[in-house]
């Protein structure tokens, strides 16, 4: 074991030197370069991004009345895949199963109501917008800025729940708890997140039967017209990821950005522990 150790102890090309360059920042994306470090940690960092990276989402519904076409577990479906804004209440919160009470606190979840019943001849249309919250805080995302004279999001509609006619009528109750997408992908906070590590195709990762036909990178590195990839180069590593972090709204792509790094630090800085316990515990049987 501790030859083992031993070997992944050694340090891989460019370790603890990479280097970070923002290219584009919004509202929605976020787009990055990557230098000086290993395909493999470009790839844990994008996985660590979408799967446990924490968020907040409806995760228990109690329906006291539902007289609509869809039946509960369809609603209770749908409510759950509602992103709601994060950023300023998710890093505050524990997860239920870490909280010491016996079902909701404040400390580990928030309360959703909703209750709509339509009475007139107008299909009514039942959407986010009807969904009130306890914590002004965590709302869908679609209703975030909309009190603020300067919405920096913009105008966007509201998330249609479920359509009411005459009679029908939807009254529930939810929670909103803390977890992360590897539990269930409704807590996934993005939309998207590639990286593109060779622009020229010169690893020749990709086979391309007719280069012609295939469009440019943006990342390009070729001006010439006629070229369409770089001469194959057998030795080379790719040292160079372009990211492309898109956000779904429940937290701002640099938020992404920044809690995945923190979460894969202290993943590995956990396995450091581990390993070292496991070295000690060997050494002291060895004794």
């Amino acid at each position: 074991f501790y030859k083992s150790f031993r070997y992944w102890d050694r340090k891989m090309p460019y370790a603890n030197q990479p280097s970070v360059t923002i290219t584009d920042l919004t509202a929605e994306n976020v787009k990055f370069q990557l230098e000086d470090t290993d395909l493999s940690v470009a790839n844990a960092i994008r996985r660590v991004f979408i799967a446990e990276t924490p968020t907040i989402a409806i995760d228990w519904v109690q329906f006291e009345a539902n007289s609509t076409v869809l039946s509960d577990e369809f609603l209770a479906h749908r409510l759950g895949m509602i992103p709601l804004t994060s950023d300023d209440q998710v890093e505050n919160m524990q997860y239920s199963r870490d909280c010491t009470c016996a079902d909701f606190c404040p400390d580990c979840a928030v309360e959703f109501t909703l209750d709509v019943k339509c009475s007139d001849e107008q299909t009514r249309h039942v959407t986010t917008d009807d969904f009130k919250s306890a914590e002004p805080k965590v709302i869908p995302v679609t209703s975030r800025g909309r009190e603020d004279e300067s919405n920096e999001y913009g105008e966007s509609d509201d998330i249609l729940i479920v359509k009411l006619r005459k009679g029908q009528e939807l009254k529930i109750r939810a929670y909103a708890k803390k977890g992360f997408a590897k539990e269930h992908a409704k807590w996934n906070p993005t939309a998207g997140v590639c990286f593109e590590y060779d622009p020229d195709n010169a690893l020749r990762h990709t086979l391309y039967p007719k280069p012609a036909e295939w469009l440019k990178s943006e990342y390009t590195e070729i001006e010439d017209e006629d070229i369409h990839q770089a001469d194959y180069d057998y030795q080379a590593k790719p040292n160079k990821f372009f990211f492309n972090v898109e956000s779904c709204g429940s937290l701002k792509p640099e938020n992404i950005v920044l809690m995945g790094v923190q979460i894969l630090k202290k993943k590995l800085s956990d396995l450091q522990t581990q390993l070292q316990h496991e070295l000690h515990n060997d050494a002291l049987t060895i004794n």
